[in-house]
Order: C-alpha cells, then sequence, then structure tokens
C-alpha cells in the first residue's frame, strides 16, 4: 500500500520525504500513521531497485540531511507504479481501501484499464454482499434447527452486524455503479468528439466540392 502510495504521488510531481509523510498520514489517518523509521528505509529501498531517484539539494529552513532530499520517479518507477495500479490479486483483504485509493488515480490509465479496475471492483463488493447474505441465512438456519438454549441475544446481535456490514457493501456497489455509468459516458463522449474530428475535414472537402460544382453550373 505505501509503495502505490509513493509512486503516485511521485508520478505527478518530485516531492521531499517531509511531504511525502504528510500526505501518507493525511491518507491514511487519523489515527493510523507512518513512521520515519518505516517510511525512509521503504524510500531507501525503491531507490535501490532504480524506481525512484533522489538529490540532495537543500531548502531553506530544512533540518536533516533525509528531509532535504528530493525524489523523483523514474521511467522504472512508472512501470511499477501501473502494475500496482492494475494489480486486483494481492492483498484482497484490504482490497476496499486499495480501490479508494487507486480511484484518484484512475485518469492516469488508458481507458479500458480504468473500466477494467472499475469493474472488478463492482465484482468484488457484490461478492461480499452474496457472501455475507448467504451467511447469514444459514446462521438463522442453523440457530433455528439446533435450537440452542440462551443464544438468541448474540445470534440476534451477531445478525444485525451482519446487516450492516451488507448494508455498507451495498453503498460500495451502488457507488461502483456510478463510477461506472460515468467513465462509459465519458469514454462515449470522447469517441463522438474524435468521430466529430474525423469527420470535420471531410465534411469541409465536400462542401468545397459542393460549392465548386454549384459555380461551375452557374458559369
Amino acid at each position: 500500500m505505501y509503495e502505490l502510495i509513493i509512486l503516485s504521488l511521485l508520478v505527478r510531481f518530485p516531492a521531499h520525504g517531509y511531504l511525502i509523510a504528510h500526505i501518507i498520514n493525511d491518507m491514511i489517518g487519523p489515527y493510523a500513521r507512518v513512521s520515519n523509521g518505516r517510511l525512509y528505509p521503504l524510500l531507501a529501498k525503491l531507490e535501490q531497485d532504480g524506481l525512484i531517484e533522489a538529490d540532495d539539494e537543500v531548502e531553506p529552513g530544512q533540518r536533516g540531511e533525509r528531509n532535504s532530499r528530493r525524489y523523483r520517479i523514474t521511467e522504472v518507477g512508472r512501470k511499477r507504479f501501473y502494475v500496482l495500479m492494475l494489480d486486483t490479486t494481492s492483498n484482497l483483504g484490504e482490497y476496499q481501501r486499495m480501490f479508494h485509493y487507486k480511484v484518484p488515480l484512475l485518469y492516469l490509465l488508458k481507458p479500458a484499464d480504468r473500466l477494467y479496475l472499475i469493474d472488478h471492483y463492482l465484482n468484488y463488493c457484490q461478492a461480499h454482499v452474496l457472501h455475507l447474505t448467504a451467511e447469514a441465512d444459514d446462521l438463522a438456519i442453523g440457530y433455528s434447527t439446533h435450537s440452542y438454549q440462551g443464544m438468541e441475544l448474540s445470534l440476534a446481535a451477531t445478525l444485525d452486524v451482519m446487516k450492516h456490514m451488507t448494508e455498507q457493501w451495498r453503498l460500495e456497489v451502488a457507488w461502483a455503479l456510478r463510477l461506472r455509468a460515468e467513465e462509459v459516458a465519458r469514454q462515449e463522449g470522447s469517441d463522438f468528439q474524435e468521430g466529430q474530428a474525423e469527420r470535420a475535414p471531410q465534411d469541409r472537402n465536400r462542401n468545397q466540392n459542393q460549392n465548386r460544382n454549384r459555380n461551375q453550373n452557374q458559369n
């Protein structure tokens, strides 16, 4: 997750370590924080792997060698960024958070890749709804079949939690459907504009030919 966030920042603009830490903490907050002891070894590893590069230009008023280093992404890092963006198989248990981080970066991808990620997330959310619904039904049926005494309150609370989680995932489904509709409309609009641009010279030539023929007939 941190690798994706760092590369997603540097693919847009170079940044110093303190700014990267500040943005990461804003994104993962308010209770989670990334420490310098975790961030700078990761930056060093990304630099060692050739994904980013740094210079040692010191900004006025900055303290510490690490804070003065300015990082930028390399071409290898850009390729790695796209791989991470299109990865839909790693860390599936945390993929909801990962997708939330990816959405503001979708504009950096090709239209087909944007639609692929949205469709995958839509299916991911729908699978959670189906799973929770089926598990709740099985739990209710199992309780009525075995009649566990003294478990009524626990069962009711468990089913309430599962219902709450299902509703949350249904909200995610609705959001993903809206993202998909907006993306499809954007792509269709782009195709229409490209088609208009391609037809414009043809229409202009046709009109010129018609005017030329009309003038010749008048003469």
